[in-house]
């Protein structure tokens, strides 16, 4: 008997069913509900409920609060990728007036602006939002707490920048650009500002009794685009296969690898823990697994979407309470239950389709930098990568330029070039990697090695 791909084992199901009933029970949330991604498709959906009769299915809306951000990172990019701003232009470029107009756009999406935490007046998650009507309110009067880009130190109030800044450069509202460039051509049709039938409640559980209290609903007004959204189950799962995918009618997959990547110096504390902010996305460390999204909770609501790229699964989790069950960990085991039960099955191997320049045969192989041997492949992705034969080192992975070069995509040589520097003759000399040599002998004599090889060549000890 075999089982596909697309579809998880019993004993799988019943472990994913098993971890969020003990967070539902022992959370003492009054709903929780859940998904799992695997291979782009949703191959798993649970829900745990105090009431009685029908629990809540992967079509009804919880609030999903700072995952939002992602919602409105996605839409900066956008406006980045079709040259409409720089990621490194400061906020007064584009938003004149704020008064924090130093910040630039990355430092915006990564947190590291300087901007307070939190607005000033009333607490904005559970006031309406018109009490902040105007950038200047949601502001206040010290808006900077540090220089920008001296430290992390997350912000709402910059996202409501972003927000506005989406608003000012599209001519439309934050909810009618998010809906039109993002939730309709993604089909994330039960994604929206205000709540849509079927949708949950929020209560706040008493800390000390079995009790409950319903929580405030308002719109946050200038405060939506960090963290007013209600979602599915459904939709989000969606929503985490595009953020490993992409979709080229919305964002690519290299501006969503970007969105991805640290961008953000760490506290000490953060470093320990293995957290890191990217650009409107999370990076956090479980069990020795790197997942990427984001966490969110507003009063009445938590949500957390974590997605393992490396084990291509992904896992959500909502629950309608302002605090009790703890979702990052809730998702994390549930990507990890899968990964770990039903490992990846990689995809067949294939060859190159088409070997465009039969040249870069030559350059395979083993290649020395000083002493140290490295190997350079030609994958069947047709990008090229160089790494250390053995142990840990650099590597990367290097994109064609079309001239004979290559850029980096990765770790230490991300944006380095690399190329083949040949003889008078045409045969190939060395390979210049960000002026590092690398020759096909270790020091080779005939290669220009900085500075110099011993004209007494390799000995012993005699």
């Amino acid at each position: 008997m075999t089982t596909s791909q697309g579809e998880l084992l019993p004993g799988t199901r019943r472990a994913l069913l098993h971890r969020i009933a003990v967070a539902q029970a022992e959370g003492r949330a009054p709903s929780l509900v859940a998904a799992v991604v695997r291979d782009g498709t949703t191959v798993w959906t649970g829900a745990r409920t105090s009431v009685d009769g029908h629990a809540p299915d992967e079509n009804v809306q919880y609030r999903i609060g700072s995952i939002t951000k992602t919602f409105t990172a996605v839409l900066v990019l956008r406006l980045r990728d079709e040259g409409a701003l720089d990621l490194g232009d400061p906020l007064e470029k584009h938003l004149p007036g704020t008064g924090v107009g130093e910040a630039t756009v990355a430092e915006l999406l990564a947190h590291t602006g300087g901007l307070a935490a939190e607005t000033p007046g009333p607490w904005w998650e559970r006031s309406p939002g018109s009490l902040r009507p105007e950038l200047a309110d949601v502001l206040g009067e010290r808006p900077l707490l540090a220089p920008p880009g001296r430290r992390f130190h997350y912000s709402n109030p910059g996202y409501a920048l972003l927000g506005a800044l989406v608003e000012k450069l599209r001519g439309a509202s934050w909810e009618e650009v998010l809906r039109r460039e993002v939730l309709e051509p993604l089909g994330l049709h039960r994604t929206s500002v205000l709540p849509q039938a079927p949708h949950a409640g929020g209560w706040a559980v008493h800390p000390w009794a079995d009790v409950m209290l319903p929580e405030p609903l308002e719109d946050l007004g200038r405060m939506a685009p960090a963290g007013q959204l209600w979602s599915t189950t459904g939709d989000l799962a969606r929503f985490a296969v595009f953020l490993v995918q992409g979709d080229e009618r919305v964002l690519s997959a290299a501006s969503l690898r970007e969105m991805r990547t640290p961008a953000a110096p760490h506290e000490a504390a953060d470093v320990a823990g293995g957290y890191a902010y990217c650009l409107g996305m999370e990076i956090r460390r479980r069990n020795g697994r790197s997942l990427v999204g984001h966490t969110g909770s507003l009063p009445g609501f938590l949500a957390c979407l974590m997605i393992s790229v490396d084990d291509d699964v992904a896992a959500v989790a909502m629950a309608n309470s302002t605090s009790g069950p703890l979702l990052f960990p809730v998702a994390a085991d549930l990507v990890r239950i899968v990964a770990e039960a039903e490992p990846r099955i990689p995809a067949p191997w294939k060859p190159l389709a088409d070997l465009d320049d039969p040249l870069l045969l030559e350059l395979t192989g083993q290649w020395y930098w000083g002493t140290h041997a490295f190997a350079l492949r030609l994958t069947a992705d047709g990008l090229v990568s160089l790494g250390p034969l053995s142990g840990a080192g650099r590597r990367s992975r290097f994109r064609s330029n079309g001239d004979g070069t290559w850029t980096g995509l990765e770790g230490y040589y991300a944006g380095e070039l690399l190329k083949a520097v040949r003889r008078p003759d045409g045969s190939v000399s060395h390979l210049d990697l960000g002026s590092f040599v690398f020759t096909r002998q270790p020091y080779d004599e005939g290669a220009p090695v900085p500075g110099g090889v011993d004209p007494g060549g390799w000995r012993g000890i005699g």
